[in-house]
């Protein structure tokens, strides 16, 4: 059996120069990228990733193509969550599954991108945190080179599908049973990332409401920051009578500001992040199961695989007052 040696020793390279042409780092000559896979391809060598995936009892190999939120450490219980659901519900399948962050990949080139997964032997591809910006990505979920979920990103085509909530109707039913409490007219909104497809869903969701309500909205960009989130408080809501969020995070942020300043507004989040049972004041939130929601989109991943074509997958939403009592254990 042919090994990475004697691809070096044939390419006359270091064994770390065939290592890094096959995971496609940067900073490696096209001459010798050029002459390393003539080699492998002469040669007929497999890379170990690939070769422990062909010769297990796994039906495929996937990636889970994560973002992390390098501004807070708060948001890891998210992608937790997510990498939970999916790694439970991979050993179901008898899938192998391998974690990618979004930093890895963030510079390089859609042909890089598709080699770099390739040389990992993966089949399919599940996408969390996605944005408007991610133009690599969404020439990687055209070319249909690889079977792709997103999760919260409308794509759907042959070969990818989309797992995501109703967040239009999350938001408008959060949003509307706070308001309706409260006997609200003038509503603070503190959305998300400008180049969020959730933020502009959720964003559709209290528009709407305020729309059916004649309420008056003003809305602010939170960024997604607990920080961002206090400031627009303490500068904003004495002027309105309750502040809308979209995430639990923000939510946070503007409760903490509240009762610093010493007034009282309702503030109601969305997410359902466990860091809302201590905050000491009760708010109504929106409870994603992202366990579930992962599980959903492995198991969706393994319809494409089989053969199957894209579609668009809702899950569930419920709302919730999380308290203390409620998730200490």
């Amino acid at each position: 059996m042919v090994s990475i040696k004697d691809v070096a020793r044939e390419a006359g390279v270091a064994i770390s120069t065939v290592s890094k042409v096959l995971n496609n780092y940067p900073n490696v000559s096209e001459a010798t990228k050029q002459k390393v896979n003539e080699v492998v391809e002469r040669l007929g060598f497999v890379p170990n990733a690939v070769a422990a995936s062909l010769s297990s009892k796994k039906v495929g190999r996937v990636a889970l193509l994560i973002r992390l939120n390098l501004n807070t450490s708060a948001s890891d219980e998210i992608n937790m969550q997510y990498i939970s659901g999916a790694v439970h519900k991979a050993k179901e399948l008898q899938f192998d599954v391998i974690t990618v962050f979004h930093s890895m990949i963030e510079d390089m080139s859609v042909d890089e991108v598709t080699a770099y997964f390739e040389s990992q032997g993966i089949k399919g591809i599940i996408i969390y945190g996605m944005t408007t910006k991610d133009k690599v990505l969404h020439k990687l979920i055209n070319g249909g080179r690889f079977k792709i979920v997103v999760i919260d990103a409308p794509m759907v085509n042959a070969n990818t599908s989309s797992v995501s909530i109703d967040h239009v109707q999350a938001q408008y039913d959060v949003a509307k049973k706070t308001i309706t409490e409260n006997k609200c007219k003038k509503i603070l909104y503190i959305a998300g990332e400008e180049n969020g497809y959730v933020t502009a869903q959720r964003l559709e969701g209290i528009k709407k409401l305020c729309e059916e309500k004649k309420l008056k909205l003003n809305v602010k960009n939170g960024k997604f920051s607990e920080l961002r989130a206090r400031e627009l408080t303490m500068r904003y809501s004495k002027n309105n009578h309750c502040v809308v969020c979209a995430s639990d995070l923000m939510a946070i942020g503007a409760m903490k500001a509240l009762i610093e300043m010493d007034i009282f507004r309702p503030v109601c989040g969305f997410d359902g992040i466990i860091l809302m049972g201590y905050v000491g004041k009760q708010m109504n939130t929106v409870k994603q199961d992202f366990v579930r929601i992962s599980e959903e989109a492995l198991e969706e991943l393994g319809r494409l695989m089989a053969g199957e074509e894209g579609r668009k997958v809702t899950m569930p939403h419920t709302l919730v007052r999380m308290k203390y009592e409620d998730i200490i254990c």
